[in-house]
This record gives structure tokens, sequence and C-alpha cells, in this order.
């Protein structure tokens, strides 16, 4: 019995044919619809996620087993958030917060993927993502958050792998973002501010350039014509 094993990467739920599903399946003689109709049955819980896929084909048989493997960190930290993206400015602009128990509930799903020995340390892996994506935890930056995760601060939480947040706290959690995303607002808006001025010195320094040189040329212009009568006189008295 022959197998052969193709690795897909789709959208959760709403996986399409494109042309690397066609340049990997259509080869091995599979009917596509249908296998995209078992990737989507599969994956229909990480909608609005990417999903790594395997499709096992029997290439005697044509069976096609589907095996869906845990979306990237950073996707179930999207989907956590209800977010479309991290921050393009991690250290500067914020776009998120999350408490310590939706980072053990993410760790949990990873844990098996990752290389980590025991649960907090997959934790800390998931805290690192979040420092790459400009999301806090427990509304506190990496450096933070990792102190207290070593020095046993969330110990209880992550020895009973502890995934609900009382209304308490998710309460706090819910002020904490807010204000976290009201100060990443306004930080956004100097940053913009910034390279807008930037940009403008930038041209008026180009144009003062531009300005400067066309001086100068209309200036050896106006001295070259100044010249010309003295060389004229000069080949004149030459002649005679």
């Amino acid at each position: 019995m022959s197998k052969e094993t193709i690795d897909l990467m789709v959208d959760g739920g709403k996986a399409a044919a494109g042309a690397t599903m066609g340049q990997s399946l259509g080869p091995l003689g599979v009917n596509i619809q249908n296998v995209l109709k078992l990737i989507n049955e599969k994956t229909v819980d990480f909608k609005g996620m990417q999903v790594p896929v395997k499709v096992i084909v029997d290439t005697q048989t044509k069976e096609v087993e589907i095996t869906v493997g845990t979306p990237f960190t950073s996707e179930l930290i999207k989907k956590e958030l209800g977010i479309e993206k991290g921050s393009g400015v991690p250290h500067k602009i914020k776009v998120g917060n999350l408490a310590i128990e939706q980072v053990i509930k993410i760790a949990k799903m990873k844990k098996d993927s990752m290389l980590a020995n025991n649960l907090k340390s997959a934790v800390k892996n998931v805290v690192g993502t979040c420092a790459q994506m400009g999301v806090l935890v427990e509304g506190k930056d990496i450096k933070i958050i990792n102190e207290e995760i070593n020095t046993g601060k969330y110990d209880k939480e992550i020895n009973s792998g502890k995934t609900e947040i009382s209304e308490e706290k998710a309460k706090l959690i819910r002020e904490q973002t807010a204000s976290i995303l009201e100060a990443s607002k306004k930080e956004e808006e100097r940053l913009k501010a910034e390279k807008e001025a930037a940009e403008k010195l930038k041209e008026e320094k180009k144009a003062a350039k531009a300005a400067a040189e066309a001086g100068t040329t209309t200036a050896a212009a106006g001295a070259k014509t100044e010249e010309a009568p003295k060389v004229e006189a000069k080949k004149e008295e030459k002649k005679k």
C-alpha cells in the first residue's frame, strides 16, 4: 500500500481550490472538490484562522484521510482577541490584552506542537508571541509578565490549567484593554505626525537643494555670457 502526504495551509472552514492544491492533488487522481469538503468539515471550528492540514492519499484506492494540525500561536491569539492582525510597531503600539487564563488556554492547545517540557514553558512561549504582536498579558509587557511567571505568581492558575475567567477578572481585563488601546491610539497619531513632519522636511530640503543647483547653473550661465564679449575682443586684436 502506497500513500502520499500533502501538507497544506488553509482558511479554517473555507478552503478553496487553488493552483497549489491543484498541483499537489491533481496528479494523485483524487476528486479535489470532495477533498475540499472533507477539509472544511474538519476545520469548521477554526473559522477565521489559517490551519495546517495533512491530506493523506492512498495512491491505489484513492481513499483520502485528513488530519488537522493546530493553527499558529499568532492565529490563536488573534482569534482570542477578535482582531485581524498584530501591531506593525509592537514595542510602541499595542493591539490587545490577554488574561493569564487566556494565555494558558492557548498554551494548552499548542503544547504538543511546541518544544516545551511543561505547560509553564508553553505559557512563556505564548507570552513571547504576544510581545511580537503588540499584545500585553494582564496589562503588562513581556519583561514584567515573564518575571512574574518565573517567580511563581501564576503557578496556581498554570498548575491547575485554569482557562476560565471570573466576571470580576473579565471586567478588569476590559478596563485595562480600553486604557491600553486609547494610549496606543494617541501614540499612533504621534508617530503619524512625526512621520509626516519628517517627510515634509525631506521635501523642503529637496526643494532647497534643487533651487540652489538651479541658482548655481544660472550664475554660471550669466558669467559665461559676460565673458563672451571679452573673448571676442581678444580674437579681433589677434587678427590685427
